[in-house]
């Protein structure tokens, strides 16, 4: 006999399929990391850092020095020492460099010391090499058009002592004389 048995078992129904879970609503933008603290000793160096940096540019930017803050006359390119300068040693030349053709003298703390022009030193029984005496006065040179005076134990002044001096350059164009003379007076201090 043949086993004519049909397997009567029931599949459960089959499940509808899942639908998928509904996901909350997306922000489109992104959430904004946690803030950090700020480290207050780290931003007032910063700020410091920062000030200081700015002065310094400012400086450099409206810093005026050298002959630019003398506001030397045209006639006068150089002097030295620099006009109000604070460390000048006692020993330092007095130096005025002129516009070609022009001669002076100078007064120092009320000094007029005499001006010899170097070309007039010149002597032919100078030997070839050897270095003319220059007298301890102003010198004259009249190829570069300036004047020098060095303080020395001969000169009317012998050093320049501590404190401020003041310096009168008495200038005028070779060709109409010291009666035409214009003055240009600076001070420096020495230490």
């Amino acid at each position: 006999m043949t086993d004519t048995r049909v397997d009567t078992a029931v599949e459960p129904p089959a499940e509808p399929p899942a639908e998928p879970p509904v996901e909350p609503p997306v922000d489109e933008r992104p959430a904004p990391p946690p803030r950090r603290r700020i480290d207050k000793t780290l931003l007032i160096v910063s700020l410091v850092v920062g000030l200081g940096l700015t002065l310094v540019i400012r400086g450099l930017f409206i810093g005026v020095t050298g002959d630019e803050r003398a506001d030397l006359p045209d006639a006068v390119t150089e002097v030295l020492p620099v006009p109000e300068a604070e460390q000048a040693l006692s020993q330092t030349n007095v130096f005025v460099d002129l516009e070609s053709g022009f001669t002076g003298v100078f007064v120092i703390d009320g000094v007029e010391i005499p001006t010899v022009n170097i070309d007039e030193l010149s002597s032919d029984t100078v030997d070839p090499g050897a270095q003319v005496a220059v007298p301890p006065v102003t010198v004259y040179e009249p190829g570069n058009a300036t004047l020098t005076f060095t303080p020395g134990s001969d000169a009317p002044i012998t050093e320049f002592g501590e404190g401020e001096h003041q310096v009168t350059v008495r200038y005028w164009p070779i060709d109409e004389g010291p009666q035409r003379a214009r003055t240009y007076t600076w001070t420096f201090n020495v230490i």
